[in-house]
């Protein structure tokens, strides 16, 4: 068996995840009681209210810190991957699980993330539309059609069939009308906050670069693939470098499933809330082996089964 641990992106979150962890596992509660964050996280994880939790600025902390407690309880049980890679946010709870930040400074660092890419977002008319049924270069082109408009940009490559558009919402709604005049079956506005993953969100790369030369990192105990790349690190590559990179820039994820397989890879377990990223595996890679933790149950079932695996 060679193992992946994959890390939910924002969307994902929901009230009361991470609750049942608390109440089960000391040290997963140790974290939520202890985050270093200016909000009552434990109380908006548990208690919501949903709309708070879905603002940025709030949920990557939130997600961080649970994808940070179900890492460590799956270290605790002998379950360690052979590689690791997150969509979005969820790509700097992989380069914890690898060993690159500490506990606090993934947590500090991705509540910092959520904070500037909120910010970036700040006045401007934005949006974001799911594509679906179209091919990439279909759908550039549509893009390009539309750039007279504004900026707009293919933002997230999630699988086959499966596209994500960015940019202003003017430029992004005109894409979508060419793209389904090229074929795309359906098109669907996403409730978004800003326009992540294009180059509006350079104010929040340029503050995540400042903050990257106040902080450690360690080396990485096993390859990560990165979002802006669809795979691990190069020669001449720095992870600051590809995290600022990262946050105005697609999320290749279907290409990084494509280099996991071609890698080896045969079994991912996918840490965070819901099964996006199952989702998305089965559809671009079905011969890999998939497990999910949304809950303590999860949890026991899949440590359960990847242990029965490898007796």
């Amino acid at each position: 068996m060679k193992l992946a641990f994959v890390y939910a992106g924002q969307g994902s979150q929901h009230v009361g995840m991470g609750k049942d962890f608390y109440e089960e596992f000391p040290s997963f509660s140790e974290i939520f009681d202890c985050v270093p964050v200016d909000f009552n996280l434990k109380q908006l994880c548990f208690e919501g209210p949903e709309e708070q939790l879905a603002q940025t600025r709030y949920t990557q902390p939130c997600m961080a810190a649970f994808a940070v407690g179900v890492t460590d309880l799956l270290y605790r049980e002998g379950v360690r991957p052979q590689a690791a890679a997150g969509l979005s946010l969820g790509e700097y709870s992989a380069l914890y699980a690898a060993g690159v930040f500490s506990r606090g400074t993934v947590i500090s660092t991705v509540a910092l993330r959520g904070r500037v890419m909120e910010e970036a977002a700040q006045g401007l008319d934005c949006g974001m539309t799911a594509v679906l049924g179209l091919d990439r270069e279909r759908l550039r082109e549509a893009c390009e059609g539309a750039a007279e408009l504004g900026t707009v940009q293919i933002c997230n490559y999630n699988c086959p069939g499966q596209l994500v558009i960015g940019g202003e919402k003017a430029a992004v709604d005109r894409a979508g009308e060419l793209a389904k005049e090229l074929g795309a079956r359906r098109c669907m506005s996403l409730k978004v906050s800003g326009p992540f993953h294009t180059p509006l969100m350079r104010p929040a790369g340029d503050a995540l670069a400042a903050h990257f030369k106040t902080i450690g990192f360690g080396p990485m105990a096993f390859p990560v693939y990165f979002n802006c790349k669809g795979g691990p690190m190069e020669s001449g590559d720095t992870i600051a470098a590809l995290l600022e990179k990262q946050v105005q820039s697609p999320v290749r994820w279907e290409d990084t499933v494509r280099r996991m397989e071609a890698d080896g890879i045969d079994t991912v377990v996918e840490i965070g809330p819901g099964k996006v990223l199952c989702g998305f595996l089965k559809k671009t890679a079905p011969g890999i082996r998939s497990y999910h933790i949304d809950t303590a149950a999860d949890f026991h079932s899949v440590v359960s089964a990847l242990k029965g695996e490898t007796a």
